[in-house]
């Protein structure tokens, strides 16, 4: 009995918005084992994070919360340090790390051997700058015969 008033206790110092998601949808941990289920057919709310079927009309029904409000409480609940009481989301910590693993980073250009596009003065400024590095190299023997000719070329020399 203790050990419950003092659950109860640190489900008050939780977040407005925790208590109430709680309150309605109480994680499986603090549920009696016959009540632990996930379908409607038993009285059971279903995961509030997911799309179920209604088990009478056979109609496809949104979760109850959108991907925004899902990605608001799990970052409430990883404040207070209780995201595991959540239940399965794809905005949850652990599903972001496994998406990230197996997906990568998917920003065109990071892998192997791939270049990002960029504009086009940003694509040509390699062989622009290599252009005018031979140019400079060249520039000693280009002084020496202007100042051969005195600087009366009739024609620029290549």
């Amino acid at each position: 009995m203790a050990l419950n008033m003092r659950y109860v206790e640190l489900a008050k110092q939780l977040h407005p918005r925790l208590q109430r998601f709680f309150a309605k949808y109480p994680p499986n941990q603090i549920l009696p084992t016959s009540t632990r289920t996930n379908t409607i057919k038993d009285g059971a709310t279903p995961n509030p994070f997911l799309p179920h079927k209604h088990p009478v009309t056979g109609k496809w029904h949104d979760p109850e919360f959108s991907l925004r409000r899902q990605a608001e409480l799990v970052k409430l609940a990883r404040e207070e340090g209780v995201e595991e009481l959540l239940p399965f989301t794809s905005k949850g910590t652990e599903e972001r790390i496994r998406h990230r693993v197996e997906h990568g980073l998917r920003v065109r250009g990071t892998g192997v051997g791939q270049k990002v596009k960029g504009h086009l003065h940003e694509r040509l400024l390699a062989a622009k700058m290599e252009k005018r590095r031979e140019a400079m190299l060249g520039m000693p023997r280009l002084v020496r015969e202007w100042r051969k000719l005195k600087g009366r070329w009739n024609k620029f020399p290549r």
